[in-house]
């Protein structure tokens, strides 16, 4: 899906041949995950000149949250003080990055 969101348009051989450089993946197994993302509805699918184009259906974003949403739910029935304590506590944060929580936190209160 990231490859998907960045480009907007692709095709299974320009998923294919980016996965290639990653790591050693099927043509056939990326075909199968974007039928598979096709038919839940994340990807739509129309024809191209020699193949088809898929772009998707829904934003990183929308599809971030909802994933996010569910996780939290699941692990950790609904609540997200457990997750912030295992990430602070688990992984370490930068000055950077602990300063752009404070500034989320305090437009979140605003």
């Amino acid at each position: 899906m990231k490859l998907v969101w960045e480009r907007e348009r692709v095709t299974v051989r320009d998923v294919y041949q980016a996965l290639l450089e990653k790591r050693k993946v099927a043509y056939t197994t990326v075909m199968t995950m974007m039928n598979i993302l096709e038919q839940k509805g994340h990807l739509s699918k129309e024809s191209g000149d020699k193949a088809f184009v898929y772009t998707p259906t829904r934003s990183q974003r929308d599809v971030t949250r909802h994933l996010v949403g569910d996780f939290i739910e699941r692990v950790f029935n609904g609540s997200v003080e457990p997750l912030f304590a295992h990430l602070i506590k688990d992984h370490p944060l930068s000055r950077q990055e602990i300063e752009e929580i404070e500034r989320l936190l305090k437009e979140r209160k605003s």
